[in-house]
């Protein structure tokens, strides 16, 4: 079927690019340490684009019965008049990559449950409050080939946990994840850290807001940097509405920043050598010691601007094979500090400690607004976690706020979108209801 796809890709465009994507997910979650849920999803699914005329020809299908019918689909698409303006990339030699671990395979449904069982019962031996978990495991499979030559390949193995220990009364936790190309146990350190910022933040304290040290924790450092990548982003570049525009080799935040994507890093699950366009991956410094070092693009934007892609094309959601490519931080990290996360609180005189948000979304994302509740917030006082804090929010701007760096984590960890360590930020504004 694939051949014949090809053979009239050939035959229809002057250029086309042919996308295959697999995976199978398999996970399990845990409400108050008692099962909830076993499930299993596997996609396929095939998508082209052409080039004709200058016009971009785009459809996708799950299930590649017909590829006459799949042609003429994508042939009818080109009534859209959508300006190509760019041309598929050609074939480059790409490093390989880590990125598979066979004993993936090993790990069952029986097994993700056994290994949620077991840190559910130690967190709740230690916490004594509701432990709510989620474990999956997962392959992932992208072939890209177009007409100039590339036919590029990658497998991706994936293994996570997360464990969150619940406040009572309330959707408010403490958790952890980890994460790993492999099964990885939860260790007695997670479990630790854990059960420390819960225990010690057990009683509902109730003091007064102002400007004072956040702290934000891995899990909490996407607030912030998910307005830097809104606003270093080709589509708000082209469209002018970021306000980072002409402001390539400024300092815009505190110099022991610094915030790169690395797509390379296979430590990490799922890295990759080439975007879901085919272009080759590189790292990508977005702000260097507090320095605005770069935007990124996908082939669509990058000729809008008469610029080259950096191989951010990725194809966004849960059925990503129904979208097309767009601008994209997939493998976003900040740099770690030289501090023990521990020490951390203790240089804390006075502070709030963030391990969830509420409210990620509020305010003008672009501009770097941030006003979010803290969920909840963990108070700090003479260097010791004394209690947590309900009824409070934190905002502020991050070209404000990110200027004015304690302290870094010197540990990184997988959490939403990138790799973060925790810092301190001082002067942040905290309101607490009174």
């Amino acid at each position: 079927m694939l051949n014949k796809l090809i053979s009239l890709a050939e035959k229809y465009f002057d250029e086309y690019e042919i996308y295959e994507m697999n995976y199978s997910v398999d996970g399990v979650s845990f409400e108050n340490r008692v099962l909830k849920e076993i499930e299993s999803k596997i996609q396929t699914g095939i998508s082209i684009r052409g080039i004709k005329d200058g016009k971009l020809a785009f459809a996708y299908t799950k299930n590649l019965l017909d590829p006459e019918e799949f042609i003429d689909n994508a042939l009818a698409s080109l009534k859209g008049e959508i300006e190509a303006g760019f041309s598929f990339p050609k074939k480059y030699d790409l490093p390989t990559l880590n990125t598979y671990d066979p004993n993936i395979e090993d790990i069952t449904n029986t097994k993700l449950v056994e290994e949620s069982k077991r840190v559910s019962e130690i967190l709740y031996e230690k916490t004594n409050t509701q432990i709510n978990l989620g474990a999956g495991k997962g392959v992932v499979s992208v072939h890209i080939l177009n007409s100039n030559g590339v036919d590029y390949q990658t497998k991706s193995s994936f293994y996570n946990i997360y464990a969150a220990a619940m406040y009572p009364g309330s959707y408010a936790s403490v958790d952890r994840l980890i994460a790993d190309k492999k099964f990885k146990e939860f260790s007695k350190e997670d479990i630790d850290y854990i059960t420390l910022l819960f225990n010690n933040s057990k009683r509902e304290v109730k003091p007064k807001g102002g400007r004072m040290k956040v702290l934000f924790l891995p899990d909490t450092m996407y607030v912030l940097i998910w307005r830097l990548v809104s606003a270093t982003c080709g589509r708000n570049i082209y469209e002018k509405t970021s306000p980072l525009i002409n402001r390539l080799g400024e300092k815009i935040f505190d110099s022991s920043l610094t915030i790169y994507d690395d797509p390379l890093n296979d430590d990490f699950p799922d890295a990759r050598s080439f975007d879901d366009e085919g272009v080759a991956c590189r790292f990508l410094p977005i702000v260097e010691d507090g320095v605005l070092k770069n935007f990124y693009y996908d082939l669509y934007y990058a000729a809008k601007l008469n610029t080259e892609s950096t191989g951010h094309g990725y194809r966004e959601g849960d059925e990503s094979i129904r979208e097309r490519p767009s601008p994209s931080l997939h493998h976003l990290f900040v740099k770690p500090g030289k501090s023990n996360f521990y020490d951390m609180i203790k240089s804390m005189d006075k502070g709030v400690i963030v391990p969830s948000a509420l409210g990620a979304h509020s305010g003008n994302i672009l501009n770097g607004d941030f006003s979010i509740g803290l969920a909840p917030g963990l108070y700090v006082e003479n260097g010791e976690i004394v209690g947590h804090i309900k009824d409070s929010m934190a905002a502020g701007n991050i070209y404000e706020v990110m200027k004015n760096v304690v302290d870094i984590e010197n540990r990184v960890y997988l959490s939403n979108m990138g790799i973060f360590p925790s810092v301190i930020f001082e002067n942040v504004s905290v309101a607490i209801k009174e």
